[in-house]
């Protein structure tokens, strides 16, 4: 069988906050992971306050598993403005952190951004009035035109997008609605239906719900640690998925 007709086992979390303290939990999880899939996802928010000891707490365990790591970082691991040390100490346990990049395995392209807020359709904020808000906005549209450029390099059949924001209101609904324009921008779901990617894996709505589709029917899984543990409180918060 050729490798890209290889079914790839993915698993994929994430929000797991790694303190400079918390290390058993982890390594189970990580663990788990390497035992019932082929690559492991990390979908955002993997330290707690973006502090490079606990980037080093993670690292460590990531050493120790047997499959490739790939992630992207989230809004806490940019907390205390030290998120290229983070991200140089993952890469260097042999983390494939994706910034706007995209790596193949098994057949399989593995694109990733962090995403941003904005808001979702029809109340999603417009780039309109003071300057602090027009950046917000852009910093949104800028996220989306990283991800639209790495998807439109990818030739593989099979694409799958790690982001940390939520790309649809639907994985959010749960949480506050006065919050929904910091947890997501539906610019994230543009480029995802335009290039038909195959999922999206993304964090960071803790009390949203677990799946939802794009416009066009792609599945989009909300792996934030609570949410999984809400989900499936007799397992480890893994989303298991095979593509």
């Amino acid at each position: 069988m050729a490798e890209q007709d290889h079914r790839v086992r993915i698993a994929a979390t994430s929000d797991i906050h790694v303190t400079s303290t918390r290390s058993e939990s982890i390594h189970a999880l990580l663990t788990e992971a390497s035992d019932k899939a082929d690559v492991l996802l990390l979908c955002g928010d993997l330290t707690d306050r973006g502090r490079p000891e606990e980037a080093e707490v993670l690292a460590r365990d990531v050493r120790s598993i047997r499959i490739p790591v790939l992630a992207v970082l989230g809004n806490h691991d940019f907390d205390s403005d030290h998120e290229h040390e983070i991200q140089k100490i993952l890469c260097d346990a042999g983390v494939h952190v994706l910034d706007g990049h995209a790596c193949e395995i098994r057949g399989v392209a593995f694109a990733g951004v962090k995403g941003f807020g904005g808001g979702f359709g029809r109340r999603a904020l417009a780039s309109f009035g003071e300057r602090t808000l027009k950046a917000f906005v852009q910093e949104s549209l800028n996220e989306m035109l990283k991800l639209e450029a790495v998807l439109s390099r990818l030739s593989q059949e099979r694409r799958v997008v790690l982001l940390h924001y939520a790309p649809i209101q639907e994985t959010v609904e749960g949480e506050p609605p006065e919050i929904f324009p910091f947890l997501g921008s539906s610019h994230l779901e543009e480029p995802l239906d335009r290039f038909e990617v195959t999922m999206v894996f993304h964090g960071h709505a803790h009390r949203g719900k677990p799946e939802g589709k794009t416009r066009t029917g792609i599945p989009v899984y909300n792996v934030a640690e609570p949410v999984l543990r809400r989900a499936m409180p007799d397992e480890l918060p893994l989303r298991i998925v095979e593509v």
